[in-house]
């Protein structure tokens, strides 16, 4: 894979602040895959987000998205068509008062022919499940559907990135649940590179990278397998683990020799059974 987001030494100051809310980072992001950001409030983990499609620009260092640093203003539009993002109240995005007019708000500013916009409208509803929904008022649905109409209108730009700063901060568990479902899907069947913000320890399991910031700085950085096995590390930020991970952990200070990469349910099911069937035989 080839990155489509590179990240070097960057620092940023807020205005009026005297100190960094990011100190230095440096990473690339591959294209098509799915990142996850983790981090306590105050991390940096949301001031990272909005550098990805020029919101925020750098104190120093760069960012450069398809080659293109956000620095330079005459690349901010091309940046932004290629970067979407979505934040986590649904109700600041959605600007229609019907569904399928909300979508077609930004194809229609980028000039987009209508047959064009008609085509990307209705494979962005049928991408995020919504496209029975298309005549509904916004406001009627709930928050999860109106997270993924939101979604469907920056899929709708056709960008190769979306960008989501904790979509699911303000839903309820099945909200939840839906946007993962969604967003995982589009890398899985899009192809479409992924950058969740997070602190939700359990929408991190399915991605493919996990990246944990403190203090606005980079702690931890690989699969999801390798960070969260990292407990004591997890603990000292104030995060902790999943409840599989911290179930086998415990069983492990009791003598067991049980692999902390299980993450999921029936793989941590799947250890404990075998390791018990051992102890017995």
């Amino acid at each position: 894979m080839n990155g489509i987001i590179e990240i070097k030494d960057l620092h940023y100051i807020y205005p009026g602040d005297e100190t960094e809310s990011l100190k230095g980072v440096s990473l690339t992001i591959e294209k098509g895959s799915f990142v996850a950001v983790l981090g306590h409030n105050g991390s940096g983990k949301s001031t990272l987000a909005k550098h990805l499609n020029a919101i925020l620009l750098p104190t120093s260092g760069s960012v450069l998205v398809d080659g293109m640093d956000t620095s330079d203003e005459t690349k901010t539009l091309d940046i932004r068509r290629k970067v979407g993002m979505v934040f986590q109240n649904p109700d600041n995005q959605i600007v229609a008062n019907v569904v399928e007019d909300d979508v077609a708000f930004a194809p229609e500013n980028l000039g987009a022919p209508s047959e064009e916009i008609r085509r990307r409208v209705d494979a962005a509803l049928k991408q995020v499940d919504m496209y029975e929904f298309r005549l509904h008022a916004p406001h009627l649905l709930s928050g999860g559907q109106k997270q993924r109409v939101a979604i469907a209108g920056v899929i709708a730009m056709d960008p190769e990135v979306v960008v989501l700063d904790e979509p699911t901060a303000m839903l309820d568990p099945k909200g939840r649940s839906e946007v993962i479902k969604t967003v995982t899907e589009l890398c899985r069947t899009r192809g479409i590179t992924v950058v969740l913000i997070t602190h939700h320890m359990s929408e991190c399991i399915g991605a493919d990278r996990l990246i944990v910031m403190s203090d606005g700085s980079i702690v931890a950085d690989g699969t999801p397998q390798e960070v969260f096995s990292q407990v004591e590390l997890m603990r000292s930020e104030g995060l902790g683990v999943p409840a599989t991970t911290e179930l086998l952990y415990e069983l492990n200070k009791s003598g067991h020799r049980l692999p902390l990469t299980a993450l999921t349910v029936e793989e941590c099911a799947d250890e404990i059974a075998k390791e018990f069937g051992n102890v017995r035989n």
